[in-house]
């Protein structure tokens, strides 16, 4: 995620890090050579023919209605996305809290929030497709040929819960309290993973792409003759807007990438460390900083 303040006026030409610009420099730039040949045409040889401007117009118009409708679906994924890593977090710090109340000995305590710190490493490692921190590998490393290792690490703490029930390290309101969080945390999971495997329909893409073209090609035919030469620079801002606009829904639709506009998992994975770190009797690990105004 992009962490900076709102960029100055002389910074905004030259502002990359966070922009979706390097991702579409190469269409933008072939729709600017296109209509750059088409005024070459025109000129050169034969008139094309020109077209009003009222068609586009309304066609803009609609395209940009269309456009505004997925960028909105794709910040409620990205937001509800936050809202549950925000609400895992929250989770994590209130089973601490609970275990520090219920169970007495500090024994299975540790083992309780290690599992739960391991859980949302997991998570993080599973929502990203990505490889595991070898930390979390060691400490894991059971844990990671399952289908589904999240789930295992729940399963795992819950079974901590039961024994230390069983054992009477904690009374009966203690483990209902706990598997109550433990409940919660795994609603939470189960957010996460039908955001991860249940992307924006391929439909919406489609039909955007297609259109910004269409439209991005087409529209030198109403401004070769009043712009001229000036053509390629009005498609440029055209095919920059929509395209950037379809791009940066691209992006926000999957907030668990690993795109600069993604959610920061290591730094709340990071919180969660400096939260639970005075429980676990050890020191707090610094917190993750932005690099280059990219929080990871």
């Amino acid at each position: 995620m992009i962490v900076r303040n709102k960029p100055r006026i002389w910074e905004l030409a030259f502002a990359l890090r966070g922009s979706v610009l390097t991702h579409i420099a190469a269409p933008l730039l072939s729709l600017m050579a296109i209509a750059a040949a088409a005024v070459w045409i025109e000129q050169r040889f034969h008139p094309l023919p020109e077209v009003e401007a009222a068609p586009f117009t309304v066609f803009g118009i609609a395209l940009s209605l269309f456009l505004g409708f997925r960028n909105n679906a794709a910040y409620d994924r990205w937001w509800e996305a936050r809202r549950l890593w925000g609400g895992l977090l929250s989770d994590l710090r209130n089973l601490a809290r609970e275990a520090e109340i219920f169970v007495r000995d500090e024994a299975p305590r540790r083992e309780m929030l290690e599992v739960a710190l391991v859980f949302l490493h997991l998570l993080k490692g599973s929502l990203r497709r990505q490889e595991h921190d070898p930390e979390v590998r060691a400490q894991a490393n059971d844990l990671l040929d399952v289908a589904n290792p999240p789930d295992a690490a729940l399963d795992r703490l819950g079974r901590l819960i039961a024994a230390a029930l069983e054992r009477g390290r904690i009374d009966g309101f203690g483990a209902r309290t706990l598997s109550a969080r433990l409940s919660s945390m795994a609603l939470q999971q189960a957010g996460c993973e039908r955001i991860a495997g249940t992307p924006l329909p391929y439909v919406y893409s489609l039909l955007i792409y297609r259109t910004t073209y269409l439209y991005c090609l087409l529209l030198p035919l109403a401004l070769i003759g009043p712009a001229g030469w000036l053509t390629p620079l009005f498609v440029g801002v055209a095919a920059y807007v929509f395209l950037g606009l379809a791009e940066v829904s691209e992006e926000l639709s999957q907030p668990f990438g690993d795109h600069v506009n993604a959610l920061p998992l290591d730094a709340i994975c990071r919180a969660a460390e400096i939260s639970l770190a005075s429980h676990l009797g050890r020191p707090a690990p610094p917190p993750i900083l932005p690099r280059n105004y990219h929080l990871t």
